[in-house]
């Protein structure tokens, strides 16, 4: 097996083990973009961007290697996540050419604990705005299962790499899905943390109270590793939470006899695909094999997160997008008139969904519309959490689909706004109450297309989302599975 197709924590024992080097690790992911970069599209300005060898790397010395948890292995960032000197665009062209004059809180965490940032950053939706990474600038992502399918968004180029074995592992977004939905999609584990958990200081704001940063790995183990690292309080970030994080390796106990879990009634209706509800059904079934106890619950305000969601998230975009005005940096348009240059610069830089969220969330905010609108839909988002807090006062975690379908195919839902919005219905109520969220493979469509399992505790209780979902996988093969490119 090539090395680019490890997982992290078998590298990390090749590396302390000193049975391969950095160098290596780097090469063997190199070859493997060269190879099939053309056709997944994972990354942003293409491969003709990598050093032509890891020799002219920025690598850590051989000495801090040895100091450091992560020993010099590389991850890949996704594009709204500030990397020092390196573009950092979120994949629209109003942002053409920003280089971050500084490293976010989470980067800042990795290059302490030795880890090289890879030089090419993953596509996503232009600002995080999609669920099909077709959104971008850049043009969109293809899934590594089948090419003619979407990897999910927006954080699809993270997902599409890591699937395809173009990355060891890499960091994401998820505002309400971003980082779940594409993992589903893409036969991956994905990760969002409880709001407040991981600093979201450096990362571009889509819709700040309900943006998280999370891992998107090749196994659970692996995402507790990550996830311990980039976690903790940062006084960058007023929204941090001071938590003691736990090591969440020691979640991983393969044992959940007696745990309850809550299989949600709402999430299993009229819409959902067939073949999903029935993997689902297997998935729980073996659950319940291995000493769970499931029971179904209820989640009344399900119903309501979708549109609650596309209220809160638009209203925050539009007031986080209005500083990008082609003053300070990124795209400007041409033009001697002030105003006029305004105009220009956010048309031609902004693309078409990010038009339409900023719209919606101006109107929403907009005198005479924000009581009946961005006000009920706050009340409202309490009511949702309030549903979550009642079911967690009685179980350890929430068991549920991530979508209600396997990915789609290129184009199908681009001039379909709400089908696409629709696809994160069982994503975006995680988001709305703050609490943790893991998707994890549990199986495949007749056509050959992954399908992900939802995982959901209550807040800052990763460790029980570890403790369930690397149960599950390591009495089953899906993670194992790849993919023929």
């Amino acid at each position: 097996m090539e090395l680019n197709q490890l997982t992290a924590h078998e590298l990390l024992e090749k590396l302390k083990a000193q049975q391969t080097t950095p160098e290596a690790i780097l090469d063997s992911l190199y070859a493997r973009i060269q190879k099939i970069e053309p056709q997944v599209k994972a990354y942003v300005r293409g491969q003709a961007c990598l050093p032509s060898t890891s020799s002219q790397a920025d690598l850590p010395s051989v000495g801090d290697r040895h100091a450091c948890p992560l020993r010099g292995l590389p991850i890949t960032i996704k594009d709204n996540i500030c990397t020092e000197g390196l573009p950092t665009e979120c994949c629209s062209k109003i942002l053409q050419g920003f280089r971050p004059p500084y490293d976010a809180t989470v980067i800042d965490k990795l290059k302490k604990s030795g880890a090289v940032i890879f030089p090419l950053k993953a596509n996503m939706d232009e600002f995080a705005f999609g669920s099909s990474t077709e959104n971008s600038y850049f043009g969109p992502t293809r899934n590594p299962w089948n090419l003619d399918y979407v990897p999910g968004g927006s954080s699809g180029g993270s997902a599409a790499a890591v699937a395809s074995d173009e990355a060891i592992w890499a960091l994401g977004s998820d505002t309400g899905g971003s980082i779940r939905q594409p993992a589903s999609f893409c036969g991956v584990v994905g990760l969002k943390p409880t709001y407040g958990r991981v600093s979201r200081f450096g990362l571009i704001a889509f819709a700040s109270s309900l943006d998280q940063i999370g891992p998107i790995t090749k196994d659970v183990q692996d995402a507790a590793i990550l996830t311990g690292l980039i976690s903790g309080y940062d006084p960058g970030d007023s929204t941090s939470v001071n938590q003691d994080v736990p090591d969440y390796t020691k979640s991983l106990t393969g044992d959940i006899k007696n745990l309850k879990i809550g299989i949600p009634k709402e999430y299993f209706i009229a819409g959902m695909d067939e073949e999903v509800k029935t993997i689902i059904q297997e998935a729980v079934n073996k659950l319940k094999d291995l000493g769970a106890l499931a029971n179904s619950v209820s989640l009344p305000h399900t119903e309501y997160a979708v549109p609650v969601y596309y209220i809160i998230a638009t209203a925050e975009a539009s007031s986080n997008l209005a500083r990008f005005d082609g003053v300070q940096y990124g795209y400007r348009a041409s033009s001697d008139n002030l105003i006029q240059m305004y105009k220009l610069t956010r048309a031609q830089g902004f693309g078409q969904e990010a038009k339409r969220r900023i719209i919606l969330g101006t109107f929403v905010l907009s005198h005479g519309y924000y009581d009946a609108y961005y006000l009920r839909a706050l009340k409202v988002r309490t009511l949702i959490k309030q549903d979550f807090d009642k079911v967690f006062g009685e179980f350890d975690c929430i068991v549920a689909p991530t979508s209600p379908t396997s990915a789609f195919k290129i184009g199908e839902r681009a001039q379909d706004p709400l089908s696409m919005y629709l696809s994160d219905i069982y994503t975006i109520s995680a988001n709305l109450a703050g609490i943790p969220a893991i998707s994890i493979p549990c199986g495949f469509t007749k056509k050959g297309l992954p399908v992900g399992l939802q995982i959901m505790a209550k807040p800052f209780n990763e460790a029980m989302l570890f403790r369930v979902a690397h149960t599950f996988e390591q009495n089953t093969d899906w993670h194992k599975f790849k993919t023929k490119l």
